[in-house]
């Protein structure tokens, strides 16, 4: 699969071609990112392929995403700035609540508007190298991007104004503990995992996923009784679709695959 943009590729895998993986491909400017590819990133998963059930974000060379390409920050007004940063909003959107869950690929700078790609997605894989910070405190900016919503809901407010107010660096283990990946694997690994979990995803019941990706956040939000009634409605519309009758069915039969310990 092609995408017109000359800094993202788009790859299917699986037997099914059921995981898309999207490729930043700017090494050379630590794959930073400009307006055109982040309207590619919104363009890609727009129009994943009807085979698509999960996709993982990786990017090429050393590094995941260096965040924004300064060099190509223009001067705007407050009316042009806030346009341009509810562009990034959109975009990002596509990611975080489009049609299939996202895995991120992390490794080497996960910094500014990198981070906020990588908070976008739903899971996210680092290796050894990885390294993330929110430079924009000290270069006299702000995140524009969705990362004073997405970030601290990750690690807290109070660590997200430390990176920015100070600069602060963390490198791959201390930002799994503090949950800015969930899993922290060997270097060079980090993309190998990320579609291993994809295609694990990707054999879910879609309208699980659906309501892991749409519903869960927003009950996360709720007041405890609201959020106690629409996990009912997502309970009886998920357990309502032929494949969960099927799989439940398959359970009961002893055809399906029981817990174990890892």
């Amino acid at each position: 699969m092609n995408t017109p943009h000359p800094d993202l590729t788009v790859s299917l895998r699986g037997e099914q071609a059921e995981v898309a993986v999207i490729t930043l491909n700017r090494p050379a400017k630590r794959n930073a990112l400009n307006d055109g590819l982040i309207l590619a990133i919104r363009d890609a998963f727009q129009n994943l392929p009807q085979s698509v059930r999960a996709a993982v974000v990786d990017g090429t060379g050393e590094h995941f995403c260096a965040g924004l390409d300064l060099s190509e920050l223009s001067e705007r007004d407050a009316s042009d700035g806030v346009f341009h940063s509810r562009m990034w909003h959109a975009a990002l959107e596509c990611v975080e609540k489009g049609n299939v869950p996202v895995v991120a690929a992390l490794h080497g700078a996960v910094v500014g508007g990198g981070l906020e790609l990588a908070s976008a997605c739903h899971i996210r894989v680092a290796d050894e190298t990885t390294f993330y910070a929110l430079p924009e405190g000290t270069r006299g900016i702000f995140v524009g991007g969705g990362g004073a919503v997405r970030v601290p809901k990750l690690i807290g407010a109070a660590r997200m104004t430390d990176m920015m107010l100070t600069g602060r660096v963390y490198n791959a283990a201390d930002g799994e503990r503090i949950g800015l990946a969930q899993y922290l694997v060997p270097t060079g690994t980090a993309l190998e995992k990320a579609v291993e979990l994809a295609t694990r995803i990707a054999s879910n019941a879609r309208m699980t996923n659906f309501a892991l990706m749409h519903a869960l956040p927003r009950i996360a939000e709720q007041p405890a009784d609201h959020g106690l009634f629409t996990e009912a409605l997502m309970a009886s519309i998920a357990q309502s679709a032929p494949e969960a009758k099927e799989r439940v069915q398959a359970f009961l039969q002893g055809k399906a695959a029981k817990v174990k310990k890892d």
